[in-house]
């Protein structure tokens, strides 16, 4: 399961993302997840979510948890695109320890326009680059 996500982050625990039980708060594992896509989005598929282009906002999330993790441990967090429609996205997401999978997340973001907050289609730079980089 782990070699499919052709895009991977590192993810550097911090002190205060342990909650009192002791793990890193799931709260922790959407932050990861969530930047992940973003700075994806911004270096490798040229989104400028300043510029007043159309931008991808979260309309639905979820994380299925296998095991647990904690700090100061040094994680990483798989990228891959599920479903491409014409204006959102299916992100999959893995966040790995040493290779071992430990959680599995989803993201689905819709394209919208910066102003009116209406869909859009995926901008063509951005679908390409997905389709190049992130498609297994």
């Amino acid at each position: 399961m782990t070699g499919q996500y052709p895009h991977r982050a590192a993810f550097s625990t911090r002190w205060n993302d342990n909650d009192v039980y002791g793990h890193l708060n799931n709260t922790v594992y959407y932050e990861a997840m969530d930047t992940t896509i973003n700075v994806w989005l911004m270096t490798s598929a040229g989104l400028d979510p300043s510029a007043g282009e159309p931008i991808g906002v979260c309309v639905s999330s979820s994380c299925e948890f296998t095991a647990s993790a904690a700090f100061p441990e040094a994680l990483e967090v798989g990228l891959r695109a599920g479903r491409l429609g014409t204006s959102s996205v299916t992100w999959e997401l893995g966040i790995l320890r040493a290779g071992e999978l430990i959680a599995e997340g989803r993201f689905v973001h819709v394209f919208v326009d910066d102003a009116t907050r209406r869909p859009v289609p995926i901008p063509a730079q951005i679908r390409a680059a997905i389709e190049r980089d992130l498609i297994v």
